[in-house]
């Protein structure tokens, strides 16, 4: 699934305003309400002064009226009912409505008391208000109580709340507008950044430049820049490993034409078998070259699959890979060994990157010892790590040169062609692969010789 940047930026930036907006909404209700009930309370209690004021008491009896301009001040699209009651402080009814609900006992009589009620099966808002008459001889005032239905005020609270909601909603909106056409412009410099990637040519290795790029964009320059530089070298490594492999098979290519050129040309059979000898012989080793080769190729692309291996394990892979040299060990009389240190440990390997270190150590090592002399392959487990080391009592290798022999093509006596300078550095990349270190070290019998240890990473 494709994500977008811009989509998802709008969404972070978006979705906090709009739950501001949402909670804001919330908050808007409770307020309109509140308005709502106060304009509701300032109208009742309007309508309510209205009538007291037009109470009085004469010849011994009060006189009241009730004026439109009272039930007037409710006029609206509003559906409503206004009830309205006129009682003595005796409890008397002068006028009004019998039946609308009197108010709780223990009000103060000093003030207006407003409360909620019920009439006929509606909610109603009522307001008592309290008003003393001249002339009368009770001390009681007259209790004025007008009472609304609650249709108008809810109709007036929506209408506030969507009004306020509207609002948030436009500005909402407005920001969305300008959220986006600020992450458009915002966004041009990485949208340059890719076209300028796009528009480069195939196999360009040139770095980006980091000229006008954002600081929040350097980061990935500095990144992309560096990787085109490890990618440059990887490539002049691979030209050089391709150069060097064509020079190494030139050589043998050429030796091996002349000698089918001198067997075409040999006049008797004898005389042709000796460079037909010759021949597969210089075959022989070039192909062993190229199977280097491919194998050298592989260690640096491979991701090596590394598990649990235990110290028996490494022994039976060790003792598979001299069986196979054997052969090899015997040509040249050469005392083949194999010892084991140590009890039981584990270590992280690639099996088959262990079987190609052991093929590539034990090889190099037959090779380089002459006719008559030992090989000993060594598996030893010394505080739960594992090492594997492969020495013999060869002409050895001079420290100058020890760090020397993990190179590509290097060969101490260049002249002996059954070499091709490669064993030892694919033992190298797949030791690093992994994650082993390879050491040179001087011969445990103290004589000349050479011994290799390769130290495996414990479990």
């Amino acid at each position: 699934m494709t994500i977008s940047l811009r989509r998802q930026l709008l969404a972070w930036v978006l979705l906090p305003l709009a739950c501001a907006v949402a909670i804001d909404a919330g908050l808007e209700y409770r307020s309109s309400v509140e308005t709502a009930s106060v304009i509701q309370d300032n109208l009742l209690l309007g309508s309510a002064r209205m009538i007291a004021e037009q109470v009085s008491f004469e010849n011994g009896a009060f006189e009241h009226m009730i004026p439109p301009a009272a039930l007037e001040l409710f006029q609206s699209q509003n559906s409503d009912r206004i009830y309205y009651r006129v009682t003595t402080g005796a409890g008397h009814l002068l006028a009004g409505y019998t039946d609308l609900p009197l108010p709780q006992a223990g009000f103060a009589t000093d003030s207006p008391y407003f409360f909620a009620a019920t009439m006929r099966g509606e909610a109603v808002r009522v307001v008592a208000f309290f008003q003393p008459v001249m002339g009368n001889p009770s001390a009681l005032p007259v209790v004025v109580e007008v009472a609304q239905t609650m249709r108008g005020r809810e109709q007036l609270t929506d209408k506030l709340w969507l009004h306020a909601v509207g609002q948030q909603l436009l500005i909402l909106a407005l920001a969305a507008g300008f959220i986006l056409f600020g992450l458009h412009r915002g966004l041009q410099p990485l949208i340059r950044l890719r076209n300028d990637v796009r528009s480069r040519r195939e196999g360009s290795l040139k770095p980006l430049q980091t000229d006008g790029v954002p600081m929040e964009l350097r980061p990935l320059v500095d990144a992309f820049n560096d990787y085109i530089a490890r990618l440059e070298n990887h490539t002049n490594l691979r030209g050089i490993f391709i150069q060097n492999v064509a020079h190494q098979l030139r050589t043998p290519l050429t030796v091996l034409t002349t000698q089918i050129s001198d067997a075409l040309r040999a006049q008797n059979k004898p005389a042709a078998d000796l460079p037909l000898q010759a021949a597969r012989k210089t075959l022989q080793q070039t192909g062993r070259l190229v199977n280097q080769f491919l194998t050298l190729s592989s260690a640096q692309a491979i991701v090596a699959n590394r598990r649990l291996m235990t110290t028996q394990d490494c022994c039976e892979v060790i003792q598979g890979v001299m069986e196979d040299l054997a052969l090899l060990a015997h040509g040249k009389n050469i005392d083949l060994g194999f010892e084991r240190v140590g009890g039981e440990a584990a270590m992280l390997a690639d099996p088959l990157a262990l079987r190609e270190i052991a093929v590539n150590l034990i090889d190099n090592a037959i090779r380089y010892t002459p006719g008559g002399g030992a090989v000993t392959v060594r598996v030893a487990s010394d505080s739960g790590q594992i090492t594997l080391a492969v020495e013999d009592n060869g002409p050895g290798v001079a420290p100058e040169h020890r760090e020397k022999i993990f190179q590509r093509f290097f060969r101490l006596d260049a002249s002996d062609g059954s070499g091709s300078g490669l064993g030892l550095a694919i033992v190298k990349e797949l030791a690093t692969q992994c994650g082993a270190v390879v050491r040179v070290e001087t011969p445990q019998h103290g004589g000349q010789g050479l011994l290799l240890r390769v130290a495996f990473a414990s479990a």
